[in-house]
């Protein structure tokens, strides 16, 4: 049909259809032995026993779909009748009469594999055979009955719809798989992604449709990327997409064959290829792993697989190809066209949120028409920094990139600001130096190079090493409100697991989801989870170590910023401690910073009199616990209802002292009250 008018095409298709069925109706009519006053009927079956209809197929705009269908499938002349005698079933009122009376029984008024080799010319026992192409292909459908023959016999109605012309898949994939009409070519590709599609063109046939296709494995985490890769290979060889995720897949072996039988079908009438995803396949699901292994061995079909790691598959079957996400330089080009047309933002700007975020094509477009469309609908002053425009990009990328690890990690929403943190200046220093890092790394690593010299070490962290309370997560939240980034507080006790695996497994889908929207990782506690490695005594020994190793890794390769606190140092692996670029000491503050604390710790709305914060300092406890009793000291005044006094602090200190197996000394709380 290419190139050709769909309408006419349509219409042609149908006088072709018409005419063949007229032919069968001929034969049925011939069969049934009446010849008196009916010649016109009895012309129609072509005398001869041919098997073509009146019509040839070259007066038609284009290949009838009849024709088509027996070319791929490789249909006999007989089976091309039996498939036309029950078409004309469903397409023609008189066909049921007319295989009654064929058969000499009014009770079987429907087409039978012992009317077909009685009527049809060229007749052969091997077309009823469950491996001939009828059976096989499921075009026709054997109703229950006394014997094969005698059985009814139907179109399937996919089948039929193919026949007229009517382009649907079949329902029955509708639970498992879709069709993608294809909307992406070679064009709408970054170049690092065409590369990947000149490989597959360079593996694939492209004039030997008979010879097997080899497999395609697309492996790495940006699915979507290798998504637009496989449509724009299907595109080149103008194949359709017909795309299964495979914890669709049936468990039972009769359901799964069912299924790879119709996908093949599927693939052949609509000539496409079938596109497997795997990224999100638990690998230690072998009961899947083996089915997906079957279904790899028995499709005819070309197949393209998507998986973060190369599955295993027989040696020689295929290739995997690695599909990584736009490069820095093409994430900026596509950043240039998706926001095309605004004047208020600059290629500095574009520049910070390639540093920021690592997004894939589909995404950056996406956010590009968002971005106009507002831009479209509001006025926006044009800005010399990052001002409205600006803002509403970085806020679309936040979103779109936000990460959703609610099993694995606690977001924390940033309140904290510079003001709130009390340290010495020297700490301070450093944290705002990790900020400098976090916001220059585009320059440093791609515009002068450094990034060329090495591919390791590239990732930037950070130890917060101190005791409880004195301010470390505090600090964490500064820089994310600084650096305008969300911050993700790693749950330890969901990401450690005991099975052999898990862990890795759980924390490469912390980072992966991470690196995305460069969000900033804060492992709580680190020391739970960086220990020392330790020497191998048992295969336990052996796998924690692993777990550490691939947490060294991990560190190194993460472009985003990544924070450890702990209150236990020396119990870290000394490993971590050279690859972590920064160490900051959140010392226990001093009766200077407790009073700075003080004096900071209460929000500008709540009533407070009297309060001495000279006197409150002396309470020899650090940040988080000044918190504690000033909260709770503020709920015992709203009881009393009046205002924060030194007697609510009073009460609210010795609570927390209890909770600490403390007692309040004389020198801490004299002359309070």
């Amino acid at each position: 049909m290419n190139g050709t008018d769909p309408g006419e095409w349509i219409a042609g298709n149908q006088r072709y259809m018409v005419t063949a069925l007229n032919r069968i109706r001929g034969l049925l009519f011939l069969k049934t032995g009446q010849d008196d006053g009916n010649a016109e009927q009895a012309s129609l079956a072509g005398g001869s026993g041919t098997t073509g209809p009146a019509t040839p197929a070259e007066d038609l705009p284009g290949p009838p779909a009849l024709e088509v269908l027996c070319e791929r499938f490789g249909l006999s002349p007989f089976e091309r009748d039996i498939l036309l005698l029950c078409a004309g079933m469903e397409l023609d009122s008189s066909f049921a009469a007319l295989c009654a009376s064929a058969q000499g029984d009014p009770a079987r008024p429907f087409p039978t594999f012992s009317l077909a080799l009685a009527a049809l010319p060229g007749a052969h026992w091997s077309a009823l055979s469950p491996g001939a192409p009828l059976r096989y292909w499921r075009m026709i459908d054997v109703r229950p009955g006394p014997s094969l023959t005698s059985s009814q016999i139907r179109i399937d109605e996919r089948i039929l719809h193919y026949l007229t012309g009517v382009r649907h898949p079949d329902e029955r994939l509708a639970g498992y798989a879709s069709l993608s009409r294809i909307d992406q070519t070679v064009g709408d590709l970054v170049p690092s992604h065409r590369a990947v599609v000149a490989r597959i063109a360079g593996v694939w046939p492209v004039k030997e449709p008979a010879r097997r296709w080899p497999l395609i494995q697309l492996c790495g985490p940006d699915a979507s990327g290798k998504r637009d890769i496989a449509a724009a290979a299907c595109a080149y060889f103008g194949l359709s997409l017909l795309s299964v995720p495979a914890h669709f897949l049936p468990a039972n072996p009769t359901e799964l064959e069912a299924l790879v039988r119709l996908c093949d079908r599927e693939s052949v009438l609509d000539t496409g290829a079938l596109y497997l995803q795997c990224d999100d396949l638990d690998s230690s699901d072998t009961a899947r792993s083996k089915t997906i292994s079957w279904l790899i061995d028995s499709l005819r079909t070309p197949l393209m697989i998507s998986s973060r790691e190369p599955l295993s598959t027989e040696p020689g079957s295929g290739f995997s190809l690695w599909v990584h996400g736009p490069e820095a330089g093409e994430q900026m080009d596509l950043w240039h066209a998706a926001v095309d047309g605004s004047g208020t933002i600059s290629g500095h700007h574009i520049e910070t949120l390639v540093s920021q975020f690592s997004m894939s094509t589909r995404t950056i477009r996406h956010i590009g028409n968002v971005y106009r469309s507002v831009c479209d609908h509001e006025e926006t002053p044009a800005d010399t920094g990052a001002g409205p425009s600006y803002g509403i990009l970085w806020d679309a990328c936040r979103e779109q990139t936000r990460t959703r690890l609610s099993d694995l990690a606690q977001t924390i929403r940033p309140a904290a600001v510079w003001q709130d943190l009390v340290l010495p200046e020297q700490q301070k220093d450093v944290l705002r130096e990790i900020a400098t890092q976090v916001r220059q790394r585009m320059k440093v690593y791609r515009t002068w190079g450094f990034a060329g010299k090495s591919s390791r070490g590239l990732g930037i962290s950070a130890l917060f090493t101190g005791a409880s309370g004195t301010g470390k997560t505090m600090a964490a939240e500064v820089l994310a409100n600084e650096l305008s980034l969300d911050l993700y507080r790693i749950d330890l006790s969901q990401v450690v697991s005991k099975y052999i695996g898990e862990t890795e497994k759980n924390l490469r889908r912390v980072f992966e989801a991470a690196e995305e929207g460069g969000a900033i990782l804060l492992f709580d506690e680190a020391d739970a989870l960086f220990g020392r490695r330790s020497e191998v005594k048992d295969s336990h020994d052996r796998y924690a170590n692993i777990e550490v190793s691939y947490l060294l890794q991990r560190m190194e390769e993460y472009r985003g910023l990544a924070i450890l606190t702990t209150n236990m140092k020396e119990a870290l692996d000394p490993a971590f401690l050279r690859r972590i670029r920064f160490v900051v000491q959140f010392p226990f503050p001093d009766t200077r910073h407790r009073s700075l604390i003080w004096e900071r710790v209460f929000p500008e709305e709540t009533p407070v009199e009297g309060l001495e914060f000279v006197k409150l300092a002396r309470l020899n406890v650090p940040g988080g616990n000044i918190r504690n009793i000033a909260l709770s000291a503020a709920f015992l005044a709203a009881e009393d209802g009046g205002v924060v006094q030194m007697k609510h602090l009073l009460r609210a200190a010795r609570s927390e002292y209890a909770k600490m197996d403390r007692i309040l000394t004389d020198a801490e709380i004299g002359g309070w009250v």
